[in-house]
């Protein structure tokens, strides 16, 4: 049988966003930064996931990253580079790439994801 093989696994994991004031950034006001965020897929390239925040595409934020039951927080930088109204609900569809993805982050990936497949 044919599996689909993903480029990056999709894994299951819980977001947090703060604004990064690393960068210099406009100061454009950022409505319901506290709303919930539902992560949609978590792979090495970047982070899928919905929200009724309203966030800034090419907007750098301080993520911290939640990966299935552990209890680590992964502290990473990330950037928005895509939003999508979702159809019928007040949500949108954010994308976001890491921005200097740290080896660390990737041993950890790397773990989870094995871990994961012998989970599915």
């Amino acid at each position: 049988h044919m599996e689909e093989k993903r480029r990056h696994k999709r894994i299951s994991a819980n977001l947090q966003l703060n604004v990064s004031s690393l960068f210099k950034q406009d100061n454009i006001r950022i409505s319901n930064i506290n709303a919930p965020i539902t992560v949609v897929n978590v792979s090495k390239s970047g982070i899928g996931f919905k929200s009724a925040c309203v966030l800034p595409v090419d907007y750098y934020f301080n993520a911290a990253l939640c990966l299935g039951s552990d209890d680590e927080l992964l502290y990473c930088v990330v950037k928005i580079i895509r939003c999508q109204p979702i159809e019928d609900s007040n949500e949108y569809s954010y994308g976001c790439e890491f921005v200097g993805m740290p080896d660390m982050l990737m041993y950890i990936f790397d773990e989870f994801e094995e871990r994961q497949s012998h989970i599915s």
